[in-house]
């Protein structure tokens, strides 16, 4: 099964070099133990834009779709036999990147 870890952040959006260490850290042993698929991070919130083009509306914002302290600022897609060792991959990606993550599977 595959996993999405999606990375909560503030608008900090913060990195320092310790966190990046262990960031590698982490991908390298998803990498060894046959749990990667892909990893990104993403640009901060203000970058983003919302476009809905529903029944050629042809819209779009220029702006995150919430306004919000937090953000996903990351991901992790992870390839996981069962849930609960995705669910510990999830433990082990927070403590990597020194942040809160959300967990959640792909149908």
């Amino acid at each position: 099964m595959k996993f999405l870890i999606s990375v909560i952040d503030d608008l900090a959006n913060s990195g320092t070099p310790d966190e990046m260490v262990e960031i590698d850290k982490f991908n390298d042993y998803l990498r060894d133990n046959g749990h990667w698929f892909f990893a990104w991070g993403l640009q901060a919130p203000e970058s983003a834009t919302v476009i809905d083009n529903r029944a050629g509306a042809n819209l779009s914002t220029d702006k995150p779709l919430f306004d919000a302290n937090e953000n996903f600022s990351g991901l992790w897609i992870i390839e996981a036999a069962y849930a609960e060792t995705a669910r510990e991959l999830a433990f082990a990606a927070s403590k990597a990147c020194n942040r809160k993550v959300e967990l959640r599977p792909f149908h």
